[in-house]
């Protein structure tokens, strides 16, 4: 797999370093085409310049950009993204098929824009992939389910000491009541040997005299 990678990603990103260059020379080549987009986008995001030849430049250094850095394996999930970030408004300036009247036209851009979108498609793709690592979203997940087993763990833990400290509790206590039932016994037995004692010495005064 990384070896199908150092190749895949020149690949997709090949056309975007190119047309990002092209874009970011001449960008008068694509604003009036792009100025409907840009004007729209300004009204909403207030990061996009104003001026189409600008916004359109913008664009193009971000796809030079990002396309290179794809392109040798460098933050390519964040470079993914930003590419596919600067296809939307690309693709809407330049392949808006529902407005062309004659029907070649629109078939022809019909398909540009459906090239586009697959090409959407695997960037998205790229910006998922881990490179077989554990995504954040897993890791968070695998954490929480930790926690909950090791929270649960030490429940079991404290409630099996709690059973185990109340029997031994119960188990003292019944060989404190049993020693003190003995030492009471013996201490009744060791009466009865005195009064036993005292009656054969005054028997023994008696016979002697």
């Amino acid at each position: 797999m990384p070896i199908l990678r150092a190749f895949a990603r020149p690949m997709v990103a090949s056309i975007f370093i190119l047309q990002g260059y092209d874009t970011l020379r001449r960008p008068e080549r694509v604003a009036p085409a792009a100025e409907p987009v840009v004007r729209a986008l300004t009204e909403r995001v207030p990061v996009v310049p104003a001026k189409t030849e600008q916004a359109v430049r913008l664009n193009g250094a971000v796809q030079l950009a990002a396309g290179s850095l794809l392109a040798l394996g460098r933050f390519p999930r964040l470079s993914a993204l930003a590419i596919a970030a600067t296809l939307v408004p690309t693709t809407l300036a330049g392949h808006r098929f529902w407005e062309d009247d004659e029907e070649k036209d629109q078939a022809q851009q019909r398909i540009h824009f459906l090239k586009n979108l697959s090409m959407f498609g695997g960037l998205l793709i790229a910006a998922a992939d881990t490179e077989g690592s554990p995504s954040i979203a897993w890791r968070t997940r695998n954490a929480a389910k930790t926690a909950r087993r090791e929270a649960s763990l030490v429940a079991k833990t404290a409630k099996t000491s709690g059973k185990a400290g109340a029997k031994a509790g119960m188990t003292s206590g019944q060989a404190g009541k049993a020693a003190a039932k003995a030492r009471a016994k013996a201490a009744k037995a060791g009466a009865k040997a005195a009064k036993a004692g005292a009656k054969a010495a005054t028997v023994s005064n008696l016979v002697t005299r």
